[in-house]
């Protein structure tokens, strides 16, 4: 769809992956409306895919606005509704956690917000280079910024799957957000942490650049159940295009 300066073109794939049992990802992929979504429930936890199915459900309805501002408000606002919905449910099944980790990428009139909470990710990866835009949130990323462990030591720590902020794990959901002007040709990748457990970054990158835009994505799902897939993984692929502008791999 066009919004103002760019043409945006999304696709999106999921799959419970090799070993668990049911999928507890969801995500919204509504180039429409300029919001693309990935939430990933909680392993572990009760009803994880409730959670996530909450978030995309609301978020389905959200009011694009007449700015980006009134935008990201309104997911905000939904999401936090969402939180507090989950909190309720959390006190009827005796105080266990039920939660969600999200990403979102905003458009509007040629600017970007990509909003999160938990590790689930946003990459950007623009003429050749492949950028995390976000920060995890979660105890191995805090103790790699404070020098305790190295981000080479990540995948053996005890800790490596302990996310410190998710829609419904506390009273106050804590979203952090960052705008952004996107290029023609950005492509922005939203996942679950089930694609970066078993592909490097690197190996990102490169798939990006040698094929086209739905070969891409199909060829991300396919390594990563190659890798053995120890997670449900979630992609959503989005572009920025001005007309005439042909995707990677395309002539």
């Amino acid at each position: 769809m066009s919004l103002n300066n760019f043409y945006w073109v999304s696709a999106h794939l999921t799959d419970k992956g090799k070993v668990r049992s049911i999928n507890e990802d969801a995500c919204l992929d509504r180039a429409d409306l300029g919001i693309w979504v990935v939430a990933d429930g909680m392993g572990g936890h009760a009803a994880g895919d409730l959670a996530s199915g909450m978030i995309v459900s609301e978020l389905k309805s959200t009011n694009p606005g007449d700015s980006l501002g009134s935008l990201a408000s309104d997911v905000e606002q939904r999401l936090q509704q969402v939180n507090h919905q989950l909190q309720l449910e959390s006190e009827k099944r005796g105080g266990e956690i039920i939660g969600s980790t999200v990403v979102t990428l905003l458009a509007y009139q040629g600017y970007c917000i990509y909003q999160w909470a938990g590790d689930s990710r946003i990459y950007l990866y623009r003429r050749g280079i492949l950028k995390q835009l976000n920060r995890d949130h979660s105890q191995v990323e805090e103790l790699i910024e404070q020098g305790i462990v190295t981000s080479d030591q990540v995948e053996q720590s005890p800790i490596a799957n302990y996310i410190t902020r998710a829609v419904g794990a506390a009273e106050e959901l804590e979203l952090e957000a960052e705008i952004f002007e996107p290029c023609d040709g950005d492509l922005f990748l939203l996942c679950s942490d089930g694609l970066n457990k078993e592909v490097r970054d690197a190996e990102i990158a490169e798939i990006l650049s040698l094929y086209s835009f739905q070969e891409a994505i199909q060829k991300l799902i396919n390594l990563t159940m190659d890798r053995g897939a120890r997670d449900n993984v979630t992609l959503v692929l989005v572009q920025a295009q001005s007309v005439g502008f042909a995707t990677p791999g395309e002539t």
